[in-house]
C-alpha cells in the first residue's frame, strides 16, 4: 500500500505538497534546512515539502559506508575538488555535482518500503516523458535503464517524517561515479538522462516533470513554492 497524504492534527485533510525549486546549495546548508522543514512538518505547520535543487560537487557517505567505496583515500578526492561527507540517511556512497537533480521530500509517512517504491514509480514516470524506459531492480533500491543506474535513493526517517531522498543523473559529469564504488556495487555503471537521449541541457525540463509526477505518485497536489515563501533560508544564490 502506498504512503498516504496523512501529516496528523489539523492537516489531516490537505493533499498539498510544496514544492521549492532552490537552484544550486551547499550539501551542509541543505542538510540544515531539511531539519528546519521536517520540524515545521512534524508539528504540523506544513503538510509536506519537495526541495528539488543542486549540489556543488560532493561524495555522500551514508550509514552503511565504509573505507573501501573510496580507494583513493579522501585527500585525493578532495584534491580533485570534490568534498566527502558522512550523512544519517540509508544507503552507502554515492556521487552529487551540478546537472544532476537532487530531491529531498520531507513528508510523513507510514510505510517506509511503500514509499521507496513509490518514490521509485514517480522517477520512472519522469523518465519516460523523456522517452527513457526505467526501472526497478529487484533486491536493490533504485532506478536502472537495463544495467546502467541512473537514479539513486537514501532516506532517514524521524518521527514519521522523511528527510534525504533521491538524486537522478539528468546532465551531470559522470566521471566521478568511475572514481568510487558508488553505492557500493562494484562494477556498476552509471548513466544519465543526457547520455541515453544523447542530448543535453534537460535539467529545467526535467526538473518539472519530476516535481509533478512524484505529487501524482503519492497522491498530492503540487503547490510551487519560491524559497522566500517557504521561509527556507535568508538568501539563496540559486543558479
Amino acid at each position: 500500500m502506498r504512503p498516504g497524504p496523512s501529516v496528523g492534527g489539523t492537516l489531516d485533510r490537505v493533499t498539498d505538497l510544496h514544492v521549492c525549486n532552490l537552484g544550486e546549495i551547499e550539501y551542509g546548508e541543505a542538510v540544515a534546512l531539511q531539519e528546519r522543514i521536517r520540524t515545521r512538518v512534524h508539528d504540523g505547520e506544513l503538510p509536506g515539502v519537495l526541495l528539488l535543487l543542486e549540489h556543488p560537487p560532493v561524495y555522500t557517505r551514508g550509514r552503511r559506508s565504509d573505507a573501501t567505496e573510496l580507494p583513493m583515500g579522501e585527500d585525493w578526492y578532495r584534491s580533485q575538488g570534490i568534498d566527502v561527507v558522512k550523512t544519517d540517511r540509508g544507503g552507502k556512497l554515492t556521487y552529487h555535482g551540478p546537472g544532476q537533480l537532487v530531491g529531498y521530500p520531507i513528508m510523513r509517512i507510514e510505510d517506509v518500503v511503500a514509499y521507496l517504491r513509490t518514490m521509485e514509480e514517480a522517477i520512472v514516470a519522469a523518465l519516460a516523458q523523456e522517452g527513457i524506459a526505467a526501472g526497478p531492480r529487484e533486491g536493490l533500491t533504485g532506478v536502472w535503464v537495463e544495467d546502467r543506474k541512473i537514479g539513486s535513493i537514501g532516506v532517514h526517517v524521524s518521527r514519521g517524517v522523511t528527510t534525504h531522498g533521491f538524486a537522478i543523473n539528468v546532465d551531470n559529469d559522470l566521471q566521478p561515479f568511475e572514481w568510487v564504488v558508488p553505492c557500493g556495487l562494484d562494477g556498476v555503471r552509471m548513466t544519465s538522462v543526457t547520455k541515453e537521449t544523447g542530448e543535453g541541457d534537460h535539467l529545467d525540463c526535467f526538473r518539472r516533470r519530476m516535481g509533478l509526477a512524484f505529487c501524482e505518485a503519492f497522491g498530492r497536489r503540487q503547490r510551487l513554492v519560491t524559497p522566500e515563501r517557504l521561509q527556507a533560508v535568508p538568501v539563496l544564490s540559486g543558479r
